[in-house]
């Protein structure tokens, strides 16, 4: 079995990461975080250019048309330098709903175009999420209803600021009311769309963290190596190594995991959402830790407004609870583990837990 990702996506990730190791730098994202907004319409247009406002987009409607698989180490370099965008509601939920509506809808045919050319801003709010993020700046909402699915524009509906601890993140409580005309997909269809914007949601998520952790790591060892105390870098003494140690290991241990997830998720695997769920909590113990032993290692001035690693901590504790918090996705990992019948063990591991055999991460 091949667990390994193909060449072009590897290619696709050192890509985005150089484009992202120059766009983004962390005094760059302060004054874009100082704006109302939060947003910045020049990196928009950049992030268009790179194609990933067009990577889950069909190509019958200008996109590249990849599947969820081909986001996860996109959306791992989106959190490593916190990228402060709604790329992700947009360009993969937003694209995933419309995707799955009927073909002849005229929402899909008008929106999908101009998300591919970055041209659009879609915020999706589902029930999992009682704030809606961007909802200021959308040109469309995706609002949940009992099921339904319905679409409006920001002109139809209410917006209530409500802070946030990322001050990167503009989040509103959203007051509307459905009707018929607004309405684009019934509930026995659009549970089931739901869900899948839940499992992406989560998802995706889970990589921004995992690749929070990543930065957050490197942040603390960097300053370990350059801070001295008793004239030696305090990264030579035995505890700090340890502390960051232990972050790293984590790192490597809910890498696996996330893969895992998103296969499920891009095969439509029957305990997808299990997987999902699994990820979402390995990832957000893996950034809460890298969060707290960063601070420790900068001797709590990793806090400050001075600092550069606030920024990533904030992200980290936001995006943490954001697609269901842990006690959510511990029930939704239970009701596998802990279900009558549950076909567990090596044997199952693999064969078992399929509905098709697994050919690995691996694909072309």
């Amino acid at each position: 079995m091949d667990f390994t990702f193909d060449d072009q996506q590897l290619a696709f990730r050192d890509a985005i990461r150089k484009f992202l190791m120059v766009e983004a730098a962390p005094e760059w994202l302060r004054e874009i975080w100082e704006t109302h907004s939060g947003r910045s319409s020049e990196l928009r247009g950049k992030l268009a250019d790179q194609g990933l406002t067009a990577l889950s987009v069909p190509e019958e409607f200008g996109g590249i048309g990849q599947n969820d698989l081909d986001w996860i180490l996109v959306h791992q370099e989106l959190g490593y330098y916190a990228i402060p965008d709604s790329l992700t509601d947009t360009a993969y939920l937003a694209v995933y709903l419309l995707k799955k509506m009927p073909a002849d809808l005229a929402l899909k045919r008008k929106w999908l175009p101009l998300i591919a050319e970055g041209k659009a801003r879609v915020a999706v709010a589902h029930p999992q999420n009682p704030l809606v993020a961007d909802a200021e700046m959308a040109d469309l909402l995706l609002l949940h209803h009992e099921g339904e699915v319905h679409a409006l524009t920001r002109e139809q509906v209410q917006l209530t600021p409500n802070a946030s601890i990322d001050m990167s993140r503009r989040l509103f409580r959203v007051e509307w009311t459905p009707t018929r005309e607004t309405r684009v997909c019934p509930a026995s269809p659009g549970r089931d769309l739901w869900d899948g914007v839940l499992n992406r949601g989560a998802l995706a998520l889970a990589a921004q963290l995992l690749g929070l952790t990543h930065r957050m790591l490197d942040l603390g060892v960097d300053h370990a190596a350059q801070r001295k105390q008793f004239g030696k870098p305090v990264g030579s003494f035995q505890a700090v190594k340890h502390h960051l140690a232990d972050v790293a290991v984590k790192a490597e241990f809910a890498e696996p995991v996330i893969h895992r997830a998103a296969y499920a998720v891009s095969q439509e695997l029957p305990d997808r959402a299990a997987f999902v769920s699994h990820a979402k909590l390995v990832a957000g113990e893996a950034a809460r830790l890298a969060a707290r032993r960063s601070i420790q290692v900068h001797g709590a001035m990793g806090y400050t407004w001075e600092a550069d690693l606030q920024m990533f901590v904030k992200r980290a504790w936001a995006l943490d609870s954001a697609y269901g918090d842990s006690i959510f996705h511990k029930q939704r990992v239970a009701s596998l583990v802990l279900g009558d019948g549950a076909a567990l063990g090596p044997g199952e591991t693999f064969a078992g837990r399929c509905d098709r055999p697994l050919k690995g991460i691996h694909h072309g």
